[in-house]
């Protein structure tokens, strides 16, 4: 296969690629769609214990995550094959790798091996729990990350019970995170001349995602319970049905409470001594969501977007799939990128979500 560029960007680096599944092609993603050579290296059919890729080869998440590849099929459950990928690994920059934490050295490709034939190179390597620990050997999922991580006991609705985000937040995390540890090797390596082991887990991923709700345990030793729509401590904010659907508020205090009260009809609400505070509001949100759900419901979505933006209060509206990608915004920031595929023709694959001036993805 040819060597398409798909950016100036990394395209001095090559990497190979052991990925399968989610987390680590999320991370090749990033740095494939900059430019990097990159090489996925696939197993023979029959040789790897689940399907790799993540779906059919023409599939669409196929399509998404391995895109800017090139491919190789190498045995690497035979010495012959090892031996190849030794020879790959001495004009590369960088290995990744989803592989269980005991399989690098059982297939004799451990960072001490990979070091050994290039000092420069990179591994980096994303498990369910971690390198080492008492889980390491646990095989990693994003619902069991995202239920070890905290997440699902945050998600839903008060008392409903523990819910799975609609995301794989622990796998696209990880695989994000692993990347970002990638690019600070690299820059340290200009310095040193030496490469690094980079390693992250799906678990510490979800962990760090949880960013405010953990923090919120750490230091004040509260542990946050599911609140819905609702936002932990800041009201009102949510989802509200319209005449025709729903739309989202997010609103802050001072002048901006004021303006939205005028805008939904209920002024008196703005002095109320039980609404006037960010602390009086939620102390009585059951009460203003009660009020607010019944305000709303008065006119369609269209409308209630059109008042609040004119006062400048947090609006939108919640969107369907096939809504996000007819949005103009959406549109505009060239999210859904048109690509031509041998097989299936004209598709549309997602946008990396960060622009460069001068070197895009």
């Amino acid at each position: 296969m040819p060597r398409i560029n798909a950016s100036p960007a990394l395209s001095h680096l090559r990497v190979l690629d052991l990925t399968r599944v989610r987390a680590g092609p999320t991370c090749v993603r990033v740095l494939a769609d900059f430019g990097a050579d990159v090489i996925k290296v696939e197993m023979p059919p029959g040789n790897d214990g689940q399907d790799a890729i993540g779906g059919p080869r023409h599939g669409f998440d196929m399509q998404n995550l391995h895109r800017n590849k090139r491919s190789i099929t190498l045995n690497l459950k035979a010495p012959e094959g090892v031996e190849i990928f030794k020879k790959l690994v001495a004009t590369a920059d960088v290995v990744v790798e989803n592989y269980r934490p005991d399989v690098k050295a059982r297939l004799g490709i451990g960072y001490d091996v990979l070091r050994a034939v290039n000092k420069r190179i990179i591994l980096a390597s994303i498990s369910g729990f971690g390198e080492t620990g008492p889980y390491r050997m646990r095989p990693g999922l994003d619902q069991i990350a995202q239920g070890m991580g905290g997440l699902m006991w945050v998600t839903g609705m008060p008392g409903q019970g523990p819910v799975r985000a609609g995301a794989a937040i622990a796998d696209s995390s990880s695989g994000i995170y692993a990347a970002v540890g990638i690019l600070i090797a690299l820059a340290e390596r200009e310095r040193s001349g030496e490469g690094q082991w980079v390693a992250t887990s799906l678990l510490q991923a979800q962990i760090a995602m949880m960013d405010f709700q953990a923090a919120r345990y750490l230091v004040d030793g509260e542990v946050p319970p599911q609140v819905g729509n609702d936002h932990p401590y800041v009201t009102p904010t949510g989802a509200f049905e319209t005449t025709d659907g729903y739309i989202n508020i997010a609103l802050g205090g001072g002048k901006q409470w004021v303006n939205f009260c005028q805008c939904i009809g209920r002024p008196d609400f703005a002095n109320n001594p039980d609404f006037a505070t960010q602390e009086s509001r939620f102390r009585n949100r059951a009460r203003l969501t009660e009020a607010l759900a019944a305000a709303f419901k008065t006119k369609s979505s269209t409308e209630w977007l059109e008042i609040l933006e004119k006062a400048s209060i947090p609006v939108g509206p919640i969107y369907k799939m096939d809504e996000v990608f007819e949005d103009p915004q959406v549109e505009h920031l060239n999210m859904a990128v048109p690509v031509k595929h041998p097989v299936r023709g004209d598709i549309r694959i997602v946008n990396q979500p960060v622009t460069l001036s001068r070197t895009p993805s």
